[in-house]
Formats: C-alpha cells, sequence, structure tokens
C-alpha cells in the first residue's frame, strides 16, 4: 500500500496534475521559452532541479519554520537553489545560460516551485517531498518538451536546430511568436482535459484556505477560507 501511495505521488505531476496543463501554472516560462526544443529542455531540467532540491529543504525544515513567516522562508530557500543552478549553467553550460537569460532567474518566483512547497513539501516527509518535486519536474519538462516541439516544428521547420525535410520550405512563423504559443497551450489544455474526462483535482486539496492573504481577499478567497473553518 506505501509503494502503490508513492507510485501515485511520482505519477500524478506527469499528467493527472500536470503543473502546466492542468493546474496552469509557469505559464510564462511556458510560453516565453518554447519556441525551441533546446530552451525548453534546458528550462525544463533547471526548474526540475530546483523543485526538487527545495522541496527536500522545506519539508526538512518545516517543523522549525513558524506558520507566520512560511512564505517569505520558502522564496528564500527557492532563490538560495536558482543561484546554485544559475552558477552552474554560466560555469558548465555558457550558451544555455544566455539562451535562457532572465528567465532562468524567474523561476525564484515560479508558481510552480512556490505552489508545491506551500501544498506539498511543507506538510509531508522528506521522501514524499522528493517525489513529489520529481514527478512535478517531468511533467513540467514534458510539457515544455511537447509545446516547443510542435511550434519548432511548424514555425521553425526543425528540431532542436536540425532542419526537417518538408516544414524547412513550409513554415508558419506565427507559431514562434506569441499567438502562436496560446494557440498550441490552449489546443494542449484541451487534449490533456479530453484524456483525463475532465476530472479536476480535489477542491479541499488545493483550495484557498492555504493562502496567506485568504483573509483579506475580498473574492473568492475569503469566502472559502470561512467555509473550511
Amino acid at each position: 500500500m506505501k509503494q502503490q501511495n508513492n507510485l501515485s505521488i511520482l505519477l500524478k505531476g506527469i499528467l493527472r496534475e500536470n503543473p502546466v496543463f492542468v493546474l496552469i501554472l509557469g505559464t510564462c516560462p511556458t510560453l516565453a521559452t518554447t519556441t525551441s526544443v533546446v530552451s525548453a529542455i534546458g528550462m525544463g531540467l533547471a526548474t526540475m532541479a530546483v523543485l526538487i532540491c527545495s522541496n527536500i529543504f522545506i519539508s526538512l525544515l518545516r517543523k522549525l519554520i513558524p506558520d507566520e513567516v512560511r512564505i517569505p522562508c520558502y522564496i528564500v530557500v527557492i532563490a538560495g537553489f536558482v543561484t546554485l543552478v544559475q552558477m552552474f549553467m554560466h560555469a558548465y553550460l555558457p550558451a544555455m545560460y544566455e539562451m535562457l537569460g532572465v528567465y532562468l532567474a524567474l523561476i525564484t518566483v515560479n508558481c510552480i516551485i512556490l505552489g508545491r512547497a506551500e501544498m506539498f513539501a511543507g506538510k509531508n516527509t522528506v521522501g514524499k517531498a522528493a517525489l513529489d518535486g520529481i514527478g512535478m519536474g517531468i511533467g513540467f519538462v514534458l510539457a515544455l518538451l511537447s509545446i516547443s516541439t510542435i511550434r519548432e516544428v511548424l514555425g521553425n521547420g526543425s528540431f532542436a536546430g536540425i532542419a526537417l525535410p518538408f516544414f524547412s520550405t513550409h513554415k508558419i512563423s506565427v507559431m514562434t511568436q506569441a499567438p502562436g504559443g496560446m494557440l498550441v497551450y490552449g489546443i494542449m489544455i484541451a487534449v490533456v482535459n479530453k484524456i483525463t474526462n475532465g476530472k479536476a483535482i480535489k477542491k479541499k486539496e488545493f483550495s484557498c484556505a492555504g493562502c496567506p492573504t485568504a483573509s483579506t481577499c475580498h473574492g473568492g478567497c475569503a469566502t472559502e477560507a470561512k467555509e473550511d473553518k
């Protein structure tokens, strides 16, 4: 039973709770770095590394971090790992570092990482937090890879920089622009929704009750937080 539970934690981020196609998080880096397969994979792996490390570290400190300042503490931890990833890429993968540019630093405020820290890592053991980070990271990488493949093949007529017959002479340039990115993103969300039969994740698991500003929100968060109490 324990193995099945751990397997469920690992696999849920790949499709059922995919951070990009189901939870609709990390939209900015998703659209910005998926014009090419290489940049998408680079962003996906960098985010995955930060996600796994921050999940583990936050889970280790979950009983030591005061509830009132947990969000600032989470951001400091995430920023620390992002800095390490930046330094590593700058030293050993300079081309990738230049390609990702400012979006590498913006991993710090990626909603996927902060969201998993708040909703999972801060409430579970180190092992489960690590599995959640791996699963969500794989889901993020696969999402970026699928979108970037469609956009690069149709928009640039290539795959990972390698020219493809027919596509290289019949490019659809809009696919490498913002409208093309939104179009592909929307279609992929619809496809995943169809595959999963539109089964939404449990409202209780991802409610507004965990939001630090829920009590001051004049919209649905304040109402929902009161109902949960």
